[in-house]
């Protein structure tokens, strides 16, 4: 097992676990796994080009959704402390985050604390820590969630919880999506719609979340099948699709967009599971 730095195609940081399954990071980038090899393949999409311009958003990797998943009305939250400014999918894909490998040899952890940049949109003390393990044919990830107690110590503290990882695919028409309900909400049009219907539109793009406890899609990419196995609060899956991009994105969130349901009195901790098992082709 080793963690090394690598300067090509760009600075990044790479884990290699004993099985030869390897993960990508750059933590300067919002703490971003752009890479995860498994079974001798890789099986994250990443536009690599569109990267290299800091000023653009990412389009790839496993992004880092928090304190919010989606936007919130006119991108105002709303507190008690007063009225922040706070933009879709939160910031925390925006700023720098420290890497450190598990002392357990099988990964690493990633962690996010609280500075006077998001203590302007986001007005509380935290520390946000997300553990990447390689297991055999498996990515699990546990995130863990801290209210430090800083400032109004009676303050409590809402949040919401996504990942937003991009799985290659052969093809979007090629794609197929296993283990959804039958319902779904369509963010697209802001309504409740027809899963079968909405995962037909792939090639067209789709943007639909599905919600109920115990939920396990799978996603059939060509190369194998990925399925997304979610612990609550992980109960809601959303997946989207940016054609023409051979990608679809299957994401575990805690809350549904623009809500930050869950609340952590100060120093209370929350701890979020997921993993990901391949199957592959």
């Amino acid at each position: 097992m080793t963690l090394t730095r690598h300067n090509s195609p760009f600075p990044h940081w790479q884990f290699t676990a004993a099985s030869g399954d390897q993960l990508r990071v750059v933590p300067e980038r919002g703490g971003l796994v752009v890479g995860w090899r498994c079974a001798g393949e890789e099986r994250l999409y990443f536009d690599a080009e569109r990267f290299a311009d800091p000023s653009k958003s990412v389009r790839g990797g496993i992004p880092v959704l928090f304190p919010v998943c989606g936007n919130l009305p006119g991108n105002a939250l709303v507190l008690p402390q007063g009225s922040f400014s706070l933009t879709q999918h939160g910031f925390a894909r925006d700023r720098p985050w420290q890497l450190e490998a598990l002392a357990s040899g099988d990964g690493l952890r990633l962690s996010l604390s609280d500075s006077d940049e998001t203590r302007a949109v986001y007005p509380f003390a935290f520390q946000l820590s997300l553990e990447y393990r390689l297991e055999p044919r498996a990515l699990t990830i546990q995130a863990r969630v801290e209210h430090c107690g800083g400032g109004d110590p009676a303050a409590a503290m809402p949040f919401a919880l996504g990942l937003h990882p991009y799985f290659q695919v052969e093809s979007l028409g090629q794609a197929r999506l296993e283990g959804l309900p039958a319902e779904c909400f369509d963010h697209l049009s802001a309504a409740a719609a027809s899963t079968a219907d909405q995962l037909q539109r792939l090639e067209q793009g789709v943007d639909l979340r599905v919600d109920g406890n115990g939920l396990r899609p799978q996603l059939r990419t060509g190369r194998g099948v990925v399925e997304l196995q979610m612990q609550p609060p992980f109960e809601h899956a959303v997946v989207w699709s940016d054609p023409p991009r051979p990608m679809v994105c299957l994401e575990p969130w805690s809350a549904r967009r623009g809500d930050l349901s869950q609340v952590l009195q100060p120093g209370e901790t929350a701890e979020l599971h997921c993993r990901y098992a391949l199957t592959p082709a």
